[in-house]
């Protein structure tokens, strides 16, 4: 089973770089999209559709903000959307299909870079979010959760770590709530099971030549519940093409649905 996760900053544009082609390519069983910055109405081209897929859109109430979307093979038993508090259900920030005993969400995880305010946002988030995980865990169900959680979590997943301590996606408490999510509630990072490497990165900054030098961040994941343990076969980040700041990750589980 393949699974691809990708942030497109903006599904229209990241269609314009043949983000669909490329998806056709590489004929995944689900497709995780994080801001995809459109409202339903304005995706009705059948390119938003692709042939072969159940698609699932979860717009932001804002105009050209946020949302996220879910592509499946097979027919999902139901869909939700939301997870029950403002941030995540008024900026379209989560998605959830369920299948027999799997389900497969697009979470984006918001952004603190702006300022004390959006930072305090995201701090609220990860609190109701961590909750919501821990129960999770008692459902008999497992859980692939992709998407853009906009935190690097060990020194390797940044390059340059020592000058990123005090700024968003690296402070101490996001990390420590990432060292909660899998230490403690036992999820797993599915990528690092199958790639130990340092320089594995799937964000770069537009600024500078971050790209060019490879000064990244690896920000989005898919996060297994722990009855997944063992189910990782392998894993790649797309970066032959570029379709935004984010390059796609992909997965490939011992899983069928």
């Amino acid at each position: 089973m393949k699974v691809i996760t990708a942030n497109v900053n903006g599904i229209r544009a990241a269609a314009k770089k043949s983000f669909f082609q490329w998806l056709k390519s590489e004929a995944p069983d689900f497709v995780c999209i994080q801001e995809t910055k459109a409202q339903l109405h304005q995706l009705e081209d059948e390119m938003f559709h692709p042939k072969g897929y159940h698609c699932y859109y979860f717009d932001a109430e804002k105009k050209g903000y946020s949302g996220v979307a879910i592509y499946c093979k097979a027919k999902p038993k139901n869909v939700t959307t939301g997870l029950g508090w403002p941030c995540a259900d008024q900026e379209g920030r989560y998605i959830q299909a369920d299948f027999d005993k799997l389900s497969i969400a697009s979470l984006y995880l918001p952004s603190g870079s702006s300022g004390e305010e959006k930072q305090q946002k995201k701090f609220e988030f990860l609190e109701h979010y961590g909750e919501h995980l821990k129960k999770l865990k008692r459902k008999r169900r497992d859980y692939i959760i992709c998407g853009d959680w906009n935190i690097a979590h060990k020194n390797e997943d940044l390059k340059n770590w020592k000058g990123n301590k005090k700024n968003s996606g690296f402070l101490p408490e996001e990390r420590q709530w990432l060292d909660y999510i899998f230490d403690d509630l036992g999820y797993i990072d599915a990528f690092r099971v199958v790639n130990k490497e340092e320089d594995q990165y799937t964000w770069w900054s537009n600024r500078g030549q971050a790209w060019a030098k490879n000064v990244g961040w690896r920000i989005d994941y898919q996060i297994l519940s722990p009855g997944l343990k063992g189910k990782t076969k392998s894993t790649s980040i797309f970066k032959d093409e570029r379709f935004s700041d984010h390059s796609p990750l992909i997965m490939e589980y011992d899983l069928e649905v």
